[in-house]
């Protein structure tokens, strides 16, 4: 029989040995680490009781301490939330998904029974297995249907995520800014004025074949402190929020806007770069080129601010109380005017009656004075609208210099004068789209904000 001596470790290696064994017994694990900075599990690995399942069927269990869920045929796309709304806040996990599924988490999003029957939309962190690298960026779940970011001209960020494998994301959401990274690698950095605070979905995608896979684990939020009011454009302080303010424009997409005659935003003729909104120059024409742009939704009683800069020379205007239907010939569609003009370049202020056409005013019916507060060619300058019933008011850099009553006899003779006296009841509808004029001269957008008033 073969015997096999033992023969001791050296005193040193002892040491060095109990010391390694004292040092990993006493490190701390990445849990405690994690709760120490204030992070908390949404998930223990365990146990999805008190999570909520909107939208579609897909199946949801628990295994090797992970969350997974799994598609179902003919179903929309399946969310399981938490229930609680989160604004600010750092998120991370694991995520493993199939090769042909596509998924992700939605956060701050919302979900009510008058937006199309309860359907889950808001802001959507893809989860891409797919060689389009589409992993981290932040996609408009069903309201406005596309990337709010300029994550394809990240190259490192198309090649962070792994196919087959566990990836680590972290989502950082504080105020109006929503950041991430796929891997350790930055993928998205969007400002968005849209939503501050919703909750959060772990998403199925509807598929073609049942069964596909997406698990989470190591799910850690941690909440993060209020900010100072919004310091970017097109986007909502809090005192706004609380006030009722909402975007009438995103600052990026073409979301609640159309053409005046299509159902469709023009193709042509408008930009959308750097947070501005822009009609180009076409030579001069009325709603020539891409044509004037309207609200989806009408409005009635309302007070309407936003941005404007104009070029030497040029020439637009903000309509309100407009009906699209009611001219369908050349030209702008029909609705009151806030003018807006470069009353020392272009002859229009030098037409009308008594400066009834330049810059601010009730265009073709009430002059703006000529003392009024304007930033020069080039800079920016608030408008202002208060349609309170039929009460109106037009405010230029802070100054009220417009006034009048819709409907009244004072504001009837002035149509009877003026270019409008072919239109019977001009501007005395109830409601009404607001519009965006295509004069055919470069002028810029930017912070467009509405809130709904008391008409009394």
């Amino acid at each position: 029989m073969s015997r096999i001596s033992a023969h001791p470790l050296p005193a040193l290696a002892l040491v060095a040995f109990a010391g390694a064994f004292v040092a990993i017994a006493c490190a701390p694990s990445e849990d405690n680490r994690k709760e120490k900075d204030g992070f908390v599990q949404l998930f223990d690995g365990e146990d999805i009781t008190g999570w909520v399942q909107r939208g579609g069927k897909a199946v949801y269990t628990v295994e090797d301490e992970a969350i997974v869920g799994r598609t179902v045929l003919d179903t929309p796309n399946s969310f399981l939330c938490p229930d609680k709304e989160y604004d600010n806040f750092l998120l991370e996990f694991e995520v493993k998904v199939d090769p042909a599924l596509n998924s992700g988490v939605q956060i701050r999003s919302h979900s009510t029974p008058e937006y199309r029957d309860g359907r889950v939309h808001g802001y959507q962190v893809e989860i891409d297995p797919t060689p389009r690298g589409y992993s981290g960026r932040i996609y408009d779940e069903a309201r406005r249907g596309q990337f709010l970011d300029d994550g394809e001209d990240n190259e490192a960020a198309l090649m962070a995520f792994e196919a087959g494998e566990w990836n680590a994301y972290k989502i950082e959401a504080v105020g109006d800014r929503i950041r991430t990274w796929v891997n350790g690698v930055a993928v998205a950095d969007l400002v968005d004025g849209v939503d501050r605070s919703g909750f959060i979905g772990l998403q199925v995608h509807s598929a073609k074949e049942a069964g596909l896979e997406v698990r989470w684990r190591n799910i850690w939020l941690k909440e993060l402190p209020q900010v100072p009011d919004a310091q970017y454009p097109n986007t909502l302080s809090d005192a706004e929020r609380a006030d009722g303010w909402r975007l009438l424009w995103d600052g990026r997409t073409s979301w609640g806007w159309r053409g005046a005659r299509s159902e469709e935003f023009p193709e042509k003729g408008w930009q959308m770069a750097d947070g501005e909104l822009t009609v180009l120059e076409s030579g001069g024409g009325e709603s020539e080129a891409g044509g004037d742009i309207v609200t989806v939704d009408p409005w009635s009683s309302f007070e309407l601010k936003l941005d404007f800069r104009i070029t030497p020379g040029a020439n637009s205007g903000i309509k309100y109380f407009v009906d699209p239907e009611l001219n369908k010939g050349e030209g702008s569609a029909i609705g009151l005017e806030f003018q807006i003009l470069d009353d020392a370049e272009h002859p229009d202020a030098r037409m009308g009656r008594d400066g009834n056409r330049t810059l601010a005013s009730l265009y073709d019916l009430i002059a703006a004075p000529e003392d009024k507060p304007v930033n020069p060619v080039g800079e920016w300058n608030e408008a202002r609208i208060v349609a309170r019933g039929s009460h109106v008011e037009h405010w230029l850099n802070g100054e009220k210099v417009v006034e009048f009553e819709r409907g009244s006899p004072d504001f009837r003779e002035l149509v009877a004068g003026s270019k409008y006296k072919i239109w019977k009841g001009f501007g005395e509808l109830t409601e009404g789209h607001i519009l965006l004029q295509d004069h055919g001269n470069r002028v810029s957008f930017r912070n467009i904000k509405i809130r709904e008033i008391d008409p009394s």
